[in-house]
């Protein structure tokens, strides 16, 4: 196959100096008469451009006389282009005319050199036009370059559920299944928790200048963890080192063990422990139980107190005779509550609420055969759902949603504590390039100096991590704003007169009832809309 192409010729005796127009071979493409012209104007050839058409038009080779002043012989020319993003180098040859030399390999590397074009030069892709006939007005790749490529992040791989907030489950009498929680992931000493997949580096490219392309830098992980968990000499594995239950709190896991009791009353005292608790029986009134991870009462609890760093489930209920207190940094899941005040980190579920406090980070779920709210404060980050809300008796209830004011608060800590680590990091880089710079020029440095800078280096790296923390943490508190920015109240049967809504700077006031519905914020105020 071959391209069409033309050449100069000198034919003194047919049709003297002109240039030839030759067919293309096989598949080979059309002379583009763009090119041609292009070629006559870099040689300061008058011609007449419709006359050449006309010729290319009639097909088969033919011969166009050119009125031309000198008529030395012209050598083999080429035409270098080289991509935008500089990946690769394409040349085209021009025949020499009537008696014109002939390019050698070796010129032409010259003139790739001369042009700074010096990496993946194809000589191969050159032989059969330096060595043959000659490939004429054909694209003929001439270098190509590397492109960099990608690396694989290192990534942590949990080998036990990561998900803090499973929910209940309601069984087919609308009961909940209390039971089948799995919300504690039990451990033994010995088992793995979590591994490292390693990182994979990118590699470097090169373009057809020679210029390097940098690979994209690849993120590293370190294994956060607390007590009763061991490292492994590879820094890529831990293990428990005793029998309890494993939880992942901020990306650090945490293992403890649980403890287990009867119940709590006068024979047990008051409870506190660091690892997770679980309580067999009942909570009896006046009494507390602290825990840094959960608590479970398989049992009621009446007028007690409970705090615990992780999630609260009580299978049988809550009357808090108006001093009982929940506190969960998790999710609180119980059977009924009356005269409770709750503040979960996560979420409430509950059958039935009734004259009771509740604030819940992202939303109160009350489902069930009962599936009431009746009497007291219920405040959600996000939503809060329930079949029946309000009484026909016209109790005050009042029900808040919207964005959490604690999450606002540790939004706008984040960002001045970003700020103040930017700035620290920003002073100490300069520190650092002007050492630099000095020692590029000779300057000695004392050992209390290179002291001093070692330190420097040190608060970067350390500040550095500290704001990949910042960044990563002010990035969950902004989707938990997005999240809770759609607040809304629904209501699967029936909400009754005397109920106050408030969503988040507008409130409204319920004074006829309403079914099947859902409470949102529109153009500042609440207005009801259709389930979705």
């Amino acid at each position: 196959m071959q391209n069409g192409y033309f050449r100069l010729e000198n034919r003194p005796e047919g049709g003297g100096y002109g240039i030839g127009l030759y067919e293309p071979q096989g598949d080979g493409d059309r002379i583009n008469i763009d090119e041609l012209t292009e070629y006559l104007d870099g040689l300061n050839i008058k011609y007449d451009r419709k006359k050449m058409e006309r010729l290319g038009i009639l097909g088969g080779d033919c011969f166009y006389p050119l009125e031309f002043e000198s008529t030395e012989p012209v050598p083999e020319r080429f035409h270098l282009s080289v991509s935008d993003d500089n990946m690769s180098a394409t040349v085209r040859f021009y025949p020499p005319s009537t008696g014109g030399r002939r390019l050698s390999l070796d010129d032409f590397l010259d003139e790739l050199n001369s042009r700074k074009v010096e990496y993946g030069i194809r000589v191969e892709a050159l032989h059969d036009h330096f060595f043959g006939a000659g490939i004429w007005c054909t694209d003929i790749l001439v270098a190509k370059g590397v492109e960099a490529t990608e690396g694989t992040d290192a990534r942590i791989e949990y080998n036990f559920n990561t998900d803090n907030h499973r929910h209940p489950q309601i069984r087919e009498d609308g009961s909940t299944d209390y039971f089948h929680l799995t919300t504690i992931n039990q451990c033994s000493e010995g088992d793995v928790l979590a591994r490292i997949i390693p990182e994979v580096p990118g590699k470097a490219g090169c373009d057809v200048y020679g210029t390097a392309l940098k690979a994209k830098e690849v993120k590293r992980e370190t294994l956060k963890f607390g007590k009763n968990i061991e490292l492994s000499e590879d820094r890529r594995t831990i293990t428990s080192m005793v029998k309890g239950h494993v939880m992942l709190v901020d990306g650090k896991v945490i293992v403890s063990e649980v403890y287990e009791v009867k119940g709590v009353d006068v024979s047990t005292g008051n409870l506190e422990y660091d690892g997770s608790i679980e309580v067999n029986g009942d909570v009896a009134e006046n009494f507390e139980i602290k825990a840094g991870g959960n608590v479970i009462v398989n049992g009621i609890v009446e007028g007690a107190k409970i705090i615990a760093g992780g999630n609260i489930v009580i299978t049988k209920g809550m009357n808090g005779m108006g001093k009982g207190f929940l506190k969960a940094g998790g999710d609180i899941i119980v059977k009924f509550l009356e005269n409770t005040r709750v503040a979960a980190g996560g979420y409430v579920q509950a059958e039935a609420i009734m004259h009771s406090r509740i604030s819940a980070g992202t939303d109160v779920r009350v489902e069930g055969k009962r599936g009431t709210i009746v009497g007291g404060y219920v405040q959600a980050g996000s939503k809060v759902s329930a079949r029946y809300i309000g009484a026909s008796m016209g109790a005050s209830t009042i029900l808040e949603v919207g964005v959490n004011p604690l999450i606002k608060m540790q939004y706008s800590r984040m960002q001045k504590a970003i700020a103040d680590h930017g700035k620290t990091v920003k002073n100490a880089e300069v520190i650092l390039l002007n050492f630099r710079e000095k020692l590029k020029r000779g300057f000695k440095y004392n050992e209390s100096q290179i002291k001093y800078v070692k330190s420097v280096a040190k608060l970067v790296e350390e500040k550095n991590a500290e704001l990949e923390q910042l960044n990563n943490r002010m990035e969950k508190l902004r989707e938990m704003m997005e999240t809770q920015s759609q607040a809304e109240i629904l209501v699967s049967q029936e909400i009754f007169p005397g109920t106050t809504i408030i969503i988040g700077e507008a409130s409204k006031t319920i004074h006829t009832s309403y079914n099947y519905c859902r409470f949102v914020k529109e153009m500042g105020e609440i207005r009801m809309a259709a389930m979705k």
